[in-house]
């Protein structure tokens, strides 16, 4: 089932995670290729700023992610809805407060970035300035876009989340359009068609949260300083690279200016464009890591969080290792869809056949960075974020362009990537104390997590046949533990009368491949059933509320079921349907 769901929210995930850049490679297609090199250089320029957001925006989503994670694997229904309230409060305020002060102070924010001076001779100084402006008008919608994936992921709502990502495609490419063949309005028409797709984006997805059955519900006075701080700090990590990122590309424009000029700097625009997309596929495997690896850690499943790893490193290798081998054949189209001038083309071309072998190991050290933020290891997070964004390619950066000029600059990427990995790999293999691949060390899960494998029982349900085996196993399972047989008899009845109601009638609803995992844990002296199935949203303890009045005698395994335990929580989660019972 892990594998499953993991499969069905990558793509969603990569799409989600091409909201921003798909836009931003639109941008640059057109601006390459009908605005000139100085109007690419000057989106270059402009490119911090937009990481800037980006990382406030991605903070966000990590922390939810995080958070919600926590509050959906608990079934704490109110902290759920303290974690979107506060998002959507942060959201909007700060990206408001942004927009009018980048408005108010452009000119200098031009100056600081390398655009130079205003002037007639300066044309790169302007069309900085104009798209900053028609850009930063759709801060909002770029930020609350953002925060808006995560939800809709965990809501299960991937559907919708995919539409949002066509239109605002879509209409960037039309309004791109518009704006250099009608309206002709130079690159602050180009900021603008940016910001009113982000817009669009925003219609389409954020109708869920207006509608009746939204699994969130806006509550302003849910939100406290506690959740907001908490919201932020578990965000933390995700700024910290994104901001490490912004300092790379602010130092790399630098580096290309002084060894390579502008033709330099618009080559670098096009990798950098380029990159974001082949990153979106990485980043989004990170994404459906973290979200994933934040409930299992919650629920303390060992052997869900090994299989994570396993899987999340499955997709990292293929995915990056198609694109990688998609790049080489391509640079050379790819380098002449945003770029006319020929030496332009030339460089923009090497530069993508070096930057593209990085991306495998990129892939790598970005799922296991959120992989470990989502299993509280943040301060590793946190190095990983430093090296592989930052320290590492800089220092790679400095130190080769000095004997390879731009080429050293492109070549900086991979040894980046390969240096943060050298890392990882020491840190794990000294914590397990011999060189290994395996999937319980690089997890580096405490010592003492979770329940111990002699006090659990876990197994997958697909058939009628294989409840009543689970049924049995779990008798047997509590005898081995003491149980006496009254008890044991009651814990398997328990699992009998839950996981057929769920083959019998769950698994008919649809024609989609349906399973159930059960586990049975002897945890603080509590006997803890534990049941997820991928049926349709089922919540048996609502709907014996809802039929509290009919004939004693209907529902009976429910009512049963529900008079033996002495707690029980759902929660629907990632499309997910989770039952704990405590005995």
């Amino acid at each position: 089932m892990i594998r499953k769901i993991f499969r069905q929210m990558l793509l969603t995930q990569i799409l989600s995670a091409m909201t921003v850049m798909l836009c931003m490679l639109v941008d640059s297609m057109m601006i390459g290729r009908y605005l000139g090199v100085d109007s690419m250089t000057a989106y270059g320029l402009a490119n911090p700023v937009l990481l800037i957001f980006a990382a406030y925006g991605a903070m966000l989503s990590a922390g939810i992610q995080v958070m919600c994670g926590r509050t959906m694997g608990a079934g704490d229904k109110a902290g759920t809805d303290a974690c979107f309230s506060a998002a959507a409060l942060l959201a909007l305020s700060v990206s408001l407060l942004g927009t009018v002060l980048i408005l108010a102070f452009v000119s200098p924010l031009c100056g600081l970035l390398g655009a130079g001076h205003p002037g007639p001779g300066n044309p790169v100084f302007g069309l900085t300035r104009d798209y900053l402006r028609g850009f930063i008008l759709g801060a909002p919608a770029f930020i609350v876009a953002q925060i808006m994936v995560p939800f809709l992921q965990i809501s299960g709502n991937r559907i919708r989340l995919a539409l949002a990502v066509v239109l605002m495609t879509v209409s960037d490419i039309g309004f791109d359009l518009l704006n250099v063949f009608v309206f002709h309005g130079g690159m602050l028409g180009m900021g603008l068609a940016s910001s009113l797709s982000y817009y669009l984006a925003l219609l389409v997805g954020g109708a869920y949260f207006l509608k009746k059955d939204c699994l969130f519900t806006l509550k302003l006075k849910a939100v406290t300083k506690r959740t907001c701080t908490r919201l932020l700090k578990d965000g933390v990590p995700t700024v910290i690279n994104s901001l490490a990122m912004v300092v790379l590309v602010f130092t790399l424009n630098k580096i290309l200016l002084s060894v390579g000029g502008n033709l330099a700097v618009a080559a670098y625009s096009v990798i950098s464009t380029v990159g974001n997309i082949c990153y979106c596929f990485g980043s989004g495997v990170a994404s459906v890591a973290l979200l994933l690896a934040a409930i299992f850690y919650s629920d303390e499943d060992r052997t869900a969080i090994y299989t994570l790893v396993r899987t999340m490193c499955l997709y990292a290798v293929v995915l990056d290792g198609a694109l990688i081998l998609a790049v080489l054949l391509l640079a050379p189209a790819l380098a002449g869809v945003f770029l006319t001038d020929q030496a332009a083309r030339t460089m923009t071309v090497l530069g993508l056949r070096l930057f593209c072998l990085s991306l495998l190991p990129c892939s790598l050290n970005t799922s296991f960075k959120n992989f470990y933020q989502g299993v509280n290891r943040v301060r590793l997070t946190e190095l990983i974020s430093l090296l592989q964004n930052m320290v590492f390619p800089v220092l790679a950066a400095l130190l080769l362009s000095r004997w390879l000029g731009t080429t050293g600059v492109w070549l900086a990427f991979l040894m980046g990537e390969l240096l943060t990995m050298s890392v990882v790999c020491g840190l794990v293999w000294k914590r397990a104390g011999k060189v290994t691949l395996s999937a319980e060390a690089f997890a580096m899960l405490p010592r003492l997590f979770g329940v111990k494998d002699r006090d659990r029982m876990e197994m997958t349900v697909r058939t009628l046949a294989e409840a009543e085996e689970a049924s049995e196993r779990a008798e047997a399972f509590c005898r081995a533990h003491g149980e006496s047989e009254r008890k044991s008899k009651l814990i398997s009845l328990c699992v009998e009368e839950m996981v057929s109601n769920i083959v019998s009638h769950g698994f008919k609803k649809d024609r989609n491949e349906h399973s159930v995992d059960l586990r049975i844990l002897f945890k603080d002296g509590a006997r803890i059933i534990r049941i997820r199935d991928n049926c349709v949203n089922f919540d048996p303890i609502e709907y014996l509320k809802l039929h509290e009045a009919d004939d004693p005698t209907a529902h009976i395994g429910i009512r049963m079921v529900m008079k033996m335990v002495k707690s029980a929580n759902y929660v629907n989660s990632l499309g997910l349907n989770n039952l704990t019972l405590v005995l």
